[in-house]
């Protein structure tokens, strides 16, 4: 018996994963319109599997939307089934973006740049992941041997990449053990969530029909440095025109972005709750792991939380269309839909506050005195998650950008994740998340 193609309508939730429910593919048209039914209470099982405290219990009906510019089909011609997804916006019957829906979230966010500003946002993220039992010896860190070992991974990710509408960059043996990092070309709006989103997919499928498997952790070992996930954005106008870079401006940033990048900075303690949400994610962002631990703006620093990234005076392109800003204080345990729409929330109101641009650190921030820190305006960003909620939670202003009920129910997620990993040793939890991501 022949079996029937099935199209699986996902969509990203508060806990980083791709959930979703699948239908007959010659419904697509059909549901683009009707949709998937949806359950609300789905929004609060974490990572781990569990149900967090919910308000909606068993009630009430939502419908999962099919946005048709993220669909994915692959033949990976092994003699599976074409990998077929396709991601969403969940909606209350009668239309409504729910308040809980991230990809809603992000849209909102974006609108209110455009309203408030006139400009678009232009990006891309990175994205490091480990292969568990990847088999690189000691030393393989970027190395060619490294490389070559998954080879044949990489060729088939960038071309998964290529046939899905996104624009493979480049592939390589990063520095943690088995880890790599997958870089894509941007894009525009929703679309930088969409593409991570799918990426992410990609690698879990393409490392699946390798005979490997992929993690996303945050932090796979307490010694080790971790995976990150590193957004990279830029303004433009509304003609479609780079506005992000300004070469009499301070560090080369136009008045806009740097008012943008200076609401990142002010905020970020309140909302890295959202783009670095898990228990390890806190024993990642410290000093020296080459993550972020404070709010600071560094020119080509690696360790900053902002940090303008270089341009080539060699390149066929041009220094206005190169130039970018980099977010590091993130991971994949966040939705990227969901980390994205805090950040441009922050950078908007940053504008609207006409807030100074800020200067650069130049040094190792985790050197200096609070006196020192305190006159750079420089704060140390939440030491765990539960300082992290706390922070998010009793920020108005953050909220208030989102609604009282997301709020609410994301700090409530967040609550059921951190019970689930009581009792257990630091070694435990890593592997708790190394599973689970």
């Amino acid at each position: 018996m022949k079996s029937e193609p099935l199209i699986l309508a996902c969509t990203s939730d508060f806990a980083g994963k791709v959930r979703g429910k699948a239908f007959p593919q010659d419904q697509f048209e059909k549901r683009q319109k009707r949709g998937i039914g949806w359950t609300p209470t789905n929004v609060q099982i974490t990572c781990f599997g569990a149900i967090a405290e919910s308000p909606y219990g068993a009630l009430g009906d939502l419908v999962l939307i099919p946005a048709p510019e993220t669909r994915v089909s692959l033949d990976y011609q092994d003699g599976l089934p074409a990998e077929q997804f396709v991601f969403g916006d969940i909606v209350h019957t009668d239309g409504r973006p729910w308040e809980c829906c991230t990809r809603s979230l992000l849209k909102g966010a974006l609108d209110r740049l455009k309203r408030v500003t006139g400009m678009t946002l232009h990006g891309a993220f990175e994205h490091e992941f480990h292969l568990k039992d990847g088999g690189c010896p000691v030393g393989s860190a970027y190395t060619a041997s490294g490389f070559r070992l998954q080879r044949s991974l990489g060729e088939k990710l960038l071309a998964a990449m290529r046939s899905a509408g996104l624009k493979p960059d480049t592939f390589m043996k990063e520095y943690g053990a088995d880890q790599y990092e997958v870089t894509m070309g941007s894009v525009d709006g929703v679309a930088i969530a969409d593409h991570a989103a799918i990426l992410r997919e990609l690698v879990y499928v393409t490392a699946e029909r390798t005979g490997k498997q992929a993690s996303f952790t945050p932090l796979r070992d307490p010694a080790g440095v971790g995976n990150g996930v590193h957004m990279h954005l830029s303004l433009r106008d509304g003609a479609g025109e780079p506005v992000t870079y300004d070469p009499n401006g301070k560090h080369g940033l136009s008045e806009p972005a740097g008012r943008f990048i200076a609401g990142i900075l002010k905020y970020l303690d309140r909302i890295v709750a959202l783009t670095a949400p898990s228990v390890v994610s806190y024993t990642r962002l410290t000093p020296h792991r080459w993550s972020a631990a404070f709010n600071n703006l560094g020119m080509r620093d690696r360790e900053a939380a902002v940090r303008i990234c270089p341009v080539s005076e060699m390149s066929d392109i041009g220094v206005a269309d190169q130039f970018n800003f980099e977010f590091r204080a993130a991971d994949a345990a966040a939705s990227p839909y969901l980390a994205l729409a805090a950040i441009v929330h922050a950078g908007v109101q940053g504008i609207e506050e006409a807030l100074n641009i800020p200067d650069a650190t130049e040094e190792d921030v985790s050197l200096l005195s609070a006196e020192e820190l305190k006159q750079k305006n420089l704060v140390h960003l939440p030491a765990t998650l539960e300082e992290a909620l706390r922070a998010f939670s009793e920020a108005d202003i953050v909220s208030d950008w989102f609604s009282t009920e997301f709020a609410d129910v994301y700090a409530k997620h967040k609550t059921g994740e951190i019970a689930f990993l009581e009792g257990k040793t630091e070694a435990e939890i890593c592997d708790a998340y190394e599973t689970a991501y």
